[in-house]
């Protein structure tokens, strides 16, 4: 059992470090093609671990904590494609606890060399749907606790307030032209986001609709239409941070309003003419997610219909300099972007329609 003056100072500590931390921005995209619709990118990179799960860390370290199950000699372990990895390693280190990241082996050593920054020991494995398992072993072998992000995110998140994602969304929006967003682009990799950002909108009863969109390699979208459990993929996602080959517990079908299903090839497009755009780079998901609110800004426009629609920028792209933005890696998959990049900016700026995609909705 953990002694309850060890937990209430490991809790001050990172109620301290979170205080310590500004809020994210809401960054402004033109998209000349669409008149009279607002986009917006919340910037989660800025987080003081460089993405959007540095707020899922602390939910899931604060859960952790007040349930009981961490003490001061707890080894914590997480299952995980990076990101999430990362910022727990910087929470465990706040702590003073031994960190274990169980990833693919097709992570990026850019992530990597970030959980080790932070103290955190890397374990890799060569079959991605072998993670979970490996965290459980690892757990029962240290003595230590599997925080499973994607059991616990949806639930550990206080989606009510407490200055989560949408909270704070709709706060920065409300000088905006239009304050309510028609939409918010999500994409899963927990799940935890969405089920916090479409429950949220449903508290505060706003008319916003929930578009979470998905990668090639990944099944919440065919679970979505089927509400089939039990469905998998023997393979890992192509988009770093996003998409999962069996139905996670954090996966909250009924908080969403559509999905849409997104080519890798697609997603990679749409990161790099982002990064041109912004005149920085950002990752795979959030390309995925420019994609999902470009297809709903050309349905807007088709409509008549005006407002603002808003995505996730997820993380940095520096964590990527050796894949998705490598010329070399692009290739070798047989990734000619180019044409893609063209179509991606013939429709942000002339309104043109994207290729069709698989969509489903409730």
């Amino acid at each position: 059992m953990p002694t309850r003056d060890w937990v209430t100072r490991a809790i001050a500590y990172i109620e301290a470090d979170f205080h310590r931390s500004a809020d994210t921005h809401l960054i402004p995209v033109r998209l000349p093609g669409f008149p009279g619709i607002d986009f917006y990118l919340k910037d989660e990179s800025s987080h003081p671990t460089g993405s959007l799960k540095h707020r899922l860390a602390r939910s899931l370290f604060l859960y952790a904590l007040c349930n009981g199950r961490l003490n001061e000699k707890s080894t914590v372990i997480e299952a995980s494609s990076g990101s999430t990895a990362v910022s727990e390693a910087y929470f465990a280190r706040l702590l003073g606890l031994p960190f274990i990241a169980v990833m693919p082996a097709t992570t990026s050593p850019e992530k990597i060399a970030a959980i080790e920054f932070y103290g955190g020991r890397c374990h890799l494995v060569d079959d991605p749907t072998r993670i979970y398992a490996e965290s459980d072993r690892l757990a029962l072998e240290t003595g230590g606790h599997f925080m499973d992000q994607f059991t616990y995110a949806e639930r550990a998140t206080d989606w009510r307030s407490n200055n989560n994602i949408a909270e704070s969304i709709f706060h920065q929006m409300q000088r905006e032209p239009h304050p309510v967003p028609a939409w918010i682009v999500t994409s899963p990799g927990t799940g935890g986001t969405t089920a916090t950002i479409g429950r949220y909108v449903r508290y505060q009863r706003h008319a916003t609709r929930i578009l979470c969109v998905d990668p090639q390699h990944s099944v919440f979208f065919d679970y979505y239409e089927s509400r089939n459990p039990d469905v998998t993929l023997d393979c890992g996602s192509g988009i770093e941070g996003i998409g999962r080959p069996r139905v996670e517990a954090s996966f909250i079908p009924d908080v969403i309003d559509e999905m849409l299903k997104v080519p890798d090839a697609l997603s990679l497009a749409a990161m790099h003419y982002l990064a041109a755009l912004l005149g920085r780079r950002v990752g795979g998901s959030t390309g995925t997610n420019l994609i999902g609110a470009l297809h709903i800004a050309h349905r807007m426009k088709q409509r008549g219909e005006a407002g603002s629609i808003i995505g996730i920028l997820c993380d940095g792209g520096e964590r990527y300099a050796h894949s998705y933005y490598n010329d070399n890696w692009l290739a070798a998959r047989g990734l000619n972007l180019s044409p893609l990049i063209d179509q991606i900016k013939a429709c942000a700026e002339q309104g043109h329609a994207l290729p069709t995609l698989a969509v489903a909705s409730r």
